[in-house]
């Protein structure tokens, strides 16, 4: 019995002493002693937080329409998708934000993706606030809204789906810039973001949900309003405010989002088609095609009905065109680990 537990220890022994000898010889040696060990040298990875960004963990939910419509579901049933992690804003693109683009384009007289692009493109066209409704005194948020600091964080107007993707496009490039001069790796593109995440992120976590904050009322058991709407026909006030709001004037949902429902509408990348749900494919599905310029908005906006403050609401605008009810925000793709928090 001595003799065998002996035998064990030398083998034990025998073990580490070739263990150590082994990892020794690899350390020192660059070329990896003949084994498959990757490129050496490569730096560490590390994706931050963008600052004004929160999380939207990676995950399965029901997209589409989560009230009863029976005219909606004909086209629009429900499908389960998986949604990869990636940061959003938490609060639309806001008019000081804004100027920030603008002000850098005009002073650095510089071409997005490589192609001219005139000023009065991306400028946010003003003349909505008097455009868009007959018989209406837009004149003083024409004037104002944009240009006074009284608005300055309020969400952006005025732009169309080409500018909020050039403003993706200028983002992307002042933080890699600045992340160069740091000798950081760059971090992936800000982009506009696709429909079925913005839903996902607009659910906050909560599948089957009709609102942002759950159901299925637009006021709180206090009776206040949760959104910035049309609470009814010839009343846009009793929210607590007649066109839009400051950016995050009400409570976020469960993923740190404020203004999912009501404010403003969104861009997001995708084209529009009526059917695009049963269509898309079911992991982080994306409806393209350059030929359709119609675009995907979501959201609702102060002037819409509760209807299109729901999750599953679709609807869309031309691409070209500008509203003083749409802005957008922008999102980021996660790259690493495809589940949990821990980004």
């Amino acid at each position: 019995m001595n003799r065998f537990i002996v035998q064990i220890k030398y083998a034990l022994l025998l073990t580490v002493v070739l263990g150590a000898t082994i990892s020794c010889g690899r350390k020192g040696t660059e070329d990896g002693g003949g084994d498959l060990t990757g490129v050496p040298g490569r730096e560490s990875w590390i994706q931050t937080i963008p600052y004004g960004m929160v999380v939207c963990p990676s995950g399965t939910f029901h997209m589409g329409q989560a009230d009863q419509d029976v005219p909606a579901t004909q086209i629009n049933h429900n499908k389960q998708v998986t949604i990869g992690g990636f940061y959003m804003d938490e609060t639309e693109i806001t008019n000081n934000e804004y100027r920030q683009f603008v002000t850098v384009m005009l002073a650095d007289s510089v071409s997005v993706l490589g192609e001219e692009y005139v000023m009065t493109e991306l400028y946010p066209d003003t003349t909505v606030w008097v455009r868009d409704f007959s018989h209406h005194m837009g004149d003083p948020m024409m004037e104002y809204y944009y240009a006074h600091p009284a608005f300055d964080e309020y969400p952006v107007v005025g732009v169309d789906w080409w500018a909020a993707k050039y403003f993706c496009e200028w983002r992307t490039k002042l933080m890699n810039d600045w992340r160069a001069t740091q000798g950081l790796w760059q971090m992936p593109r800000f982009r506009l973001p696709s429909e079925a995440e913005w839903e996902y992120a607009a659910r906050g976590g909560r599948d089957m949900a009709k609102y942002p904050w759950g159901n299925p009322y637009m006021r709180n058991a206090k009776g206040c309003m949760l959104a910035n709407f049309k609470p009814g026909r010839g009343n846009y006030y009793d929210d607590g405010f007649m066109y839009s709001s400051p950016v995050a004037s009400y409570f976020s949902n469960d993923y740190g989002l404020y203004d999912m429902a009501g404010n403003v509408s969104e861009w997001c990348e995708d084209a529009f088609n009526p059917s695009a749900v049963p269509v898309v494919w079911d992991l982080n599905p994306t409806y393209y095609e350059d030929n359709e310029p119609r675009k995907i908005i979501r959201g609702g906006s102060w002037k819409d009905v509760a209807y299109y403050c729901e999750t599953g609401t679709r609807t869309f605008e031309f691409q070209d065109t500008s509203k003083s009810y749409i802005g957008f925000r922008c999102v980021m793709t996660y790259l690493g680990r495809s589940s949990g928090y821990e980004f």
